[in-house]
């Protein structure tokens, strides 16, 4: 594991929750998408966040994400959530990145495998968003002007 802020989650559901974490290193995608392979699947869905260089018209210069102690916790419950909310789905993977990250960064990284393509695309939608509105990472944008904002569930 890579170096992390909040310890990683151990899943409540190992065969079905793969991969749980928060870390400052740089994500790697074919970590998670090695996470959630398996041969019972018949589709697999991958989502990368990025750092973009504009938001609300203005240029970005960088952004400081960081979360509450139990943010890792609250990202394997969501996992096991989303897993069992959909029983064609084999394996589901979360990693997202705090600390200070810029432009093209990867900000977070989900994964989904499933019997078929339909579940892996839903339960993987399912997972980013509910990952942006439940887990208590917050998103600091400093733009290129100088100006900033914070963003709640980032």
């Amino acid at each position: 594991m890579s170096d992390t802020p909040t310890s990683a989650t151990t899943p409540s559901d190992p065969t079905r929750v793969r991969l749980v974490d928060l870390r400052t290193d740089p994500l790697d995608p074919a970590e998670v998408l090695a996470a959630v392979s398996d041969p019972a699947a018949g589709g697999l869905n991958l989502f990368v966040g990025t750092v973009r260089d504009s938001d609300h018209g203005a240029g970005v210069d960088h952004l400081d994400y960081s979360a509450h102690p139990g943010a890792a916790e609250r990202l394997g419950e969501v996992a096991a959530s989303v897993a069992a909310a959909h029983d064609d789905v084999v394996a589901v993977a979360a990693v997202h990145r705090v600390g200070k990250l810029v432009v093209g960064d990867l900000a977070v990284v989900v994964a989904v495998s499933a019997g078929h393509r339909d579940q892996a695309y839903v339960a993987s939608r399912t997972l980013i968003d509910r990952l942006k509105s439940e887990v208590p990472v917050w998103k600091h944008q400093v733009f290129t002007d100088g100006t900033d904002e914070w963003v709640a569930h980032a």
